[in-house]
């Protein structure tokens, strides 16, 4: 029989949230368990653990996780102190606070200024109604880095900064999938010069979100489907490469990790992003990555983060199929010393059963003990 966790409430701690475990989990060090992370908590868990409405993880009275066209409306990242409490119940070692999405706006024929997230954005000539993000973009972001670090002041919990949506943004929001994947091909100078652009914005973001305090840098930019890369790879390598390299390089000089997101099988990705100095790679989409294969692969050069699947075990399995795949993640990602972060294979989504969550949870605290 399976051993069984209680999946009424989240087992206390013996060790609670610690930054510098996080943080030498990423550069390959020991530590003393493996740490848990979860980017999006949305709000239904939010209320039940909190036991009152706080938001999702990610935002307060929207969710901006799940498109830019969010961006364009005032909503605020989570409130620091409800984000701090709940990591000391799940154990959760930062906050993060997310600038994914590039804030492109556009000037309109009628005058006014909205952000450019329609899909209008085809040729050169649309350039003159761009406005590229600025001085009042950077400080939009940068009032909640210090918010954060404030709050955090006393505790042992740090600050992760999400963003860096160079690619993703363009063909998600303000060229179009079709047209971006055709310009990929056609005008590869032109998509090079517009995701250059958004690197300007995000590269002076995180330097001073760094010199602000920030602990880890996360960047994000699916470009990945379960079968391969979207955009061959040496043609993406030529537009993608050096923009984001140009973004992670705050973090490289100042010293503290980089972790990078990308859905979908990363094959042909993992050996560039090594090299370009990432330190974890998330979330082993298992949809295209089978864990085992990447632990011997890669588990010795990179920190390896997520993989514990939210359609099966987390939504359709019982609370001993969740226990059991934890437990079967540990036994694998945990030889050799680690590498791996416990985490979603995306984001704990409200469909997700409670009872799933809390087990998934306890389940890495009681078989990621090193």
């Amino acid at each position: 029989m399976a051993n069984t966790v209680n999946t009424q409430e989240f087992e206390p701690l013996a060790a609670g949230p610690d930054i510098e475990r996080l943080k030498a989990a990423y550069r390959g060090e020991k530590t003393d368990r493996v740490p848990n992370f979860e980017v999006l908590i949305e709000d239904q868990h939010v209320e039940k653990i909190l036991g009152k409405p706080a938001g999702n993880t990610l935002s307060v009275g929207g969710d901006i996780a799940k498109g830019a066209e969010e961006t364009s409306a005032d909503i605020r990242p989570m409130y620091p102190e409800d984000y701090i409490n709940l990591c000391n119940v799940i154990g959760q070692d930062a906050i993060a606070l997310e600038a994914l999405w590039t804030p492109i706006k556009q000037k309109k024929e009628d005058g006014t200024v909205d952000f450019m997230y329609d899909k209008s954005l085809k040729s050169r000539k649309d350039l003159e109604r761009v406005i590229w993000p600025g001085e009042p973009e950077l400080e939009h972001v940068l009032r909640y880095v210090r918010e954060y670090r404030k709050a955090v002041e006393g505790t042992k919990i740090g600050v992760v900064m999400l963003s860096g949506c160079l690619f993703q943004t363009l063909y998600e929001f303000v060229i179009g999938m079709h047209d971006c994947m055709i310009m990929s091909l056609e005008d590869q100078e032109f998509l090079e010069e517009l995701i250059s652009k958004s690197a300007d914005f995000y590269e002076e973001l995180h330097r001073r979100a760094i010199a602000e305090g920030v602990d880890i840098l996360f960047v994000a930019d699916d470009f990945a489907f379960n079968t391969g890369m979207f955009i061959p790879p040496d043609i993406f390598w030529k537009i993608w490469r050096p923009s984001y390299e140009r973004i992670i390089q705050p973090a490289l000089d100042a010293g503290i990790p980089v972790k990078f997101h990308s859905d979908g099988k990363l094959d042909q990705a993992m050996d560039m992003l090594i090299d370009m100095g990432i330190n974890c790679i998330n979330p082993m989409d298992p949809s295209g990555c089978d864990y085992r294969e990447y632990k011997k692969r890669y588990g010795n050069r990179v920190t390896l983060s997520g993989n514990i699947d939210i359609e099966y075990p987390l939504v359709r399995g019982t609370t001993e199929d969740v226990e059991n795949d934890v437990k079967a993640h540990c036994e694998v990602m945990m030889k050799g010393g680690g590498r791996w972060e416990a985490a979603s294979s995306h984001s704990v989504v409200n469909y997700i059963p409670h009872e799933n969550f809390i087990t998934m949870i306890n389940a890495v605290h009681k078989y990621g003990r090193y």
